[in-house]
């Protein structure tokens, strides 16, 4: 599957638009990951288990848009972007959307 976060994809011409794709997800840091990044906080600097929570929920995100694409039809997904908000304090969701497509080879 190509994803771009560009209308079009190079060498490529889109067949058919078939909608929006996403893929959700919501994460939660347990109770260690939130004690050792508050302790961070104070000191200051990245606080890398958020950071890691969040690269693998974007990848999750990026993998379950794909499979909805894929469910569409579609072999590449375009104008693709992330989304994120918080849910209380200890959760996040990250949205992968973009619009899924047919494409050929030109």
């Amino acid at each position: 599957m190509l994803v771009a976060t560009t209308e079009t994809i190079a060498h490529h011409r889109t067949i058919r638009t078939l909608g929006q794709c996403f893929g959700v997800v919501v994460r939660s840091r347990g109770l260690g990951g939130n004690l050792m990044a508050g302790l961070r906080s104070i000191i200051g600097g990245e606080i890398k288990e958020y950071t890691e929570m969040l690269e693998e929920a974007r990848r999750h995100a990026v993998d379950r848009m794909v499979k909805n694409a894929t469910e569409m039809g579609a072999n590449a997904i375009v104008m693709m972007r992330f989304d994120s908000s918080e849910m209380g304090q200890t959760m996040s969701e990250i949205v992968a959307y973009g619009t899924a497509v047919l494409t050929e080879p030109e």
